[in-house]
């Protein structure tokens, strides 16, 4: 298996500071960029993790499972997640697990979103915490959804950008708790899966996750 491209442990050369200067300047504002977003109910579709001691192997991955980790995330800029704005789909969600490869599209909630970077930032923190070191990960816009597109794709996916990122604190923080509230922060998603595994439903009350 080849080694993870994002190894935050890794020392890094000289690292760029544009996506630390576009956090900072989202940061700046405190006028919310999208006042009245529409807010979507969320699915019950969902994966239940399940470890059996006796299985050495591990099931492949799908999408569910990688929409199950960031489906939670909380936006930056109001009290809903991304599943709920419809920011993450589970559709666009593309997995290759033989390849080890993963696509993510995500989609802001408006076209000038300056939230965008932290938005795809928070996914990739969610990612490196959770999944094997095998995968390579690619978090980009949905096509033709944001006015920086090019911009924003080339800082989410450029290793220098994004180590420089992961080292400042206050981008970290700002990121990890968009998703330290998550109900499946603390699974073993790396761990061992039983085969066969099925899909299955989680009630929930109308409240939210």
């Amino acid at each position: 298996r080849r080694p993870c491209n994002y190894d935050i442990q890794a020392v890094w050369g000289r690292a760029s500071q544009v996506l630390i200067n576009n956090y900072d300047m989202a940061a700046a504002d405190t006028e919310l960029l999208n006042p009245n977003p529409v807010v979507y109910a969320i699915s019950d579709l969902t994966r239940r993790n399940v470890i059996d001691q006796d299985e050495l192997s591990v099931d492949q991955f799908d999408s569910l499972d990688i929409f199950d980790l960031i489906r939670d995330i909380n936006d930056p800029e109001h009290p809903f997640t991304l599943e709920q704005l419809k920011v993450v789909q589970m559709e666009l969600i593309k997995i290759d697990d033989q390849a080890d490869s993963i696509l993510i599209n995500f989609t802001p909630t408006i076209p000038h979103c300056s939230m965008a970077t932290l938005i795809g930032l928070s996914i990739r923190v969610r990612l490196l915490r959770s999944l094997p070191e095998r995968f390579k990960v690619d978090i980009k816009i949905t096509p033709g959804t944001h006015n920086s597109e090019d911009t924003v794709n080339k800082q989410l996916n450029d290793k220098e950008r994004v180590a420089a990122a992961l080292e400042n604190p206050h981008l970290m923080k700002s990121s990890t708790n968009a998703f330290q509230a998550s109900r499946k922060f603390d699974l073993p998603l790396a761990a061992p899966r039983k085969r066969g595994t099925t899909l299955d439903t989680e009630s929930n009350d109308g409240g939210g996750p």
